[in-house]
């Protein structure tokens, strides 16, 4: 399907204090009260906002109290991660007697609180078991916990079932009858707020006092919840982007733990001036490398050594592993293209739902071949790899206009049996099935697909913040830009569009392209990088209609203005 660039409605600027540009950008992404854009802590909501938080408050001060041994359950991505880090190191500074974790190896425990799991766990005789970006869907987890004895808090962010599992207590926004206004945290800022409402109830209570412990600054730990924040792709609402500004200031400012500065040295990344685009695509593919390829525990070591030298250590393992992991994803990439390819010449011909299936293939990297489908034929995918119990495991993303874990939840109503397990968000989902079910479930999933889809929906859509003067083409104004963030899901970074006279071109490493434009009646020379465009470029294009991002490109000390093409076609 093509792509069209569409500009953004632009309603009028409200009278925010702000240059013209970030005021028209700002308006763009319905942004109306100064008040947004303030980035203050004090601006969140206090944590008992939240459903059931006096529960795991009081669950978690027994704990601290009775010196219960407590085991964290992490889920095995950079959220879980940087989850479980930011409850081990917080509980340790309050006080806690003993507190572990452990983290499912997906080959073979499964995803979240599973039974196999809680039997590894109790190797470790926990009175309490915390989940961190998981549990809300482990009715069996929790029931095999407490029948060993186990109490159970669910921290979690992901969609509930119908029910909820029988647990101690549970904090999920998204849980029925929560009242906490954002909707969007992802799991390391709800464990962030339980810790908060931990800390105030055990000052409360003199806990510090009276055991002489230095009451800890939870904003030592926003560097976690930022990583976890932006890595997780949650929207950046006003709560989350607080969360993630706090955070990144502190990480360039150097207070950061160990293994986020580490990570920003193997991957080049400069850490007084990191990004949310950083951590998105350099830092955090890292550290999910690990519980793609082999174990999340590296990457959450990784977060928790105090030893830099240890840190770097792990941090250069992480990025060996996401070398193996990138020439997986080429390799499994261009047999699913090839495979799509066979059902159909026609795009416009395949399902409005398309889902893949290979016995060949390695479950630890599905997510990242449906999400690279899903944007190059703008529909939603699944893609399913062979686990070891005889069953397969889909990994899945979603176009908007269509809820990805609700659209499950409807097949498996109208097909009782069809689907093991499924869990997720709007726009990424999971799921298993049994192997002989594939071709039953890829029919039901399209059909599905078509009641929330129609076909302009299929169509590749940019949205554009509309065309720069020439004299916005600047250094200031890509630093500006950059600054004006954090950028992300939900809050998406400046793009724009326009017409530029090609004047120069090369290819770069045999797939990405380098120009140089110029934007008619003008004289300016512009830099631009289009990275994995070279293939679709004629070179005899003289003028062009590009969408893109202004970026500052540093190289051996000297800063530039850069355009970072999104969308290229010739006119």
């Amino acid at each position: 399907m093509p792509t069209f660039i569409v500009r953004r409605a632009t309603p009028p600027a409200a009278d925010l204090p702000v240059a013209p540009l970030l005021q028209r950008i700002y308006a763009a992404r319905g942004v109306r009260d100064p008040v947004e854009l303030q980035r203050e802590l004090r601006r969140l909501t206090p944590p008992d906002a939240f459903l059931s938080m006096e529960k795991a408050v009081d669950l978690l001060h027994a704990a601290l109290r009775e010196r219960w041994r407590i085991l964290i359950v992490a889920d095995f991505d950079a959220d879980g991660a940087t989850s479980c880090a930011l409850a081990v190191r917080a509980l340790r500074a309050m006080g806690a007697a003993w507190v572990g974790y452990r983290v499912p190896n997906r080959f073979e425990h499964g995803y979240g609180l599973t039974p196999e799991i809680v039997a590894v766990a109790a190797e470790e005789r926990p009175d309490l078991l915390i989940t961190v970006d998981n549990g809300i869907s482990s009715h069996e987890g929790v029931r095999a916990a407490q029948e060993r004895g186990m109490k159970v808090l669910i921290t979690d962010h992901h969609a509930p079932g119908q029910t909820l599992p029988a647990a101690e207590a549970i904090v999920n926004p998204n849980q029925p009858g929560d009242g906490f206004p954002s909707k969007n945290l992802a799991g390391v800022g709800v464990i962030f707020y339980v810790l908060m409402a931990l800390r105030a109830r055990l000052r409360e209570v003199g806990w510090f006092a009276e055991r002489g412990l230095a009451e800890p600054n939870l904003a030592q730990f926003l560097d976690l919840v930022a990583f976890g924040t932006v890595a997780d792709v949650v929207r950046l609402d006003h709560h989350n982007r607080i969360l993630v500004e706090q955070g990144l200031r502190r990480i360039r400012q150097g207070q950061c733990v160990p293994g986020i500065a580490a990570l920003c040295e193997v991957t080049g990344r400069p850490q007084d001036r990191l990004s949310t685009s950083d951590i998105g695509f350099s830092l955090g593919p890292r550290l999910n490398a690990a519980g793609r390829l082999e174990h999340m525990g590296q990457g959450i070591e990784c977060l928790l050594s105090d030893d830099p030298d240890a840190a770097r250590s792990i941090a250069r393992r992480l990025h060996e592993i996401n070398q193996q992991r990138i020439e997986l994803t080429a390799e499994m990439e261009t047999q699913a293209s090839a495979r799509i390819d066979r059902l159909t010449p026609d795009v416009g011909e395949l399902p409005f739902g398309l889902c893949l299936f290979d016995p060949e293939w390695h479950q630890g990297v599905v997510g990242i071949i449906a999400s690279r489908l899903k944007e190059r034929f703008n529909r939603p995918v699944i893609v399913f790899a062979p686990d070891r119990d005889g069953n397969i495991k889909g990994s899945g993303r979603s176009v908007a206009g269509m809820h990805l874990r609700d659209a499950l939840a409807a097949v498996a109503i109208r097909h009782p049996g069809l689907i093991g397990h499924f869990g997720g968000h709007a726009m990424a989902a999971g799921l298993t099935l049994a192997s002989a079910h594939f071709e039953t479930f890829n029919r039901a999933f399209d059909a599905e697909t078509r009641q929330w889809l129609s076909d302009d929906d299929l169509h590749g859509r940019l949205l554009s913040d509309g065309e720069l003067a020439p004299a916005e083409f600047s250094l200031e104004i890509a630093e500006l830009l950059r600054e004006a963030g954090p950028w992300g899901q939900g809050f998406a970074e400046p793009l724009f569009d326009g017409l530029f006279e090609v004047t120069a071109h090369r290819i770069m490493k045999d797939q990405h392209l380098k120009l140089w434009l110029r934007p008619p009646g003008t004289t300016l020379a512009l830099e631009a990088i289009a990275f994995r465009r070279a293939a679709g470029f004629n070179p005899g294009a003289t003028r062009v209609h590009a969408a893109y991002r202004l970026d500052v490109n540093e190289w051996r000390g000297a800063r530039r203005l850069q355009l970072c093409i999104e969308h290229l076609e010739a006119v």
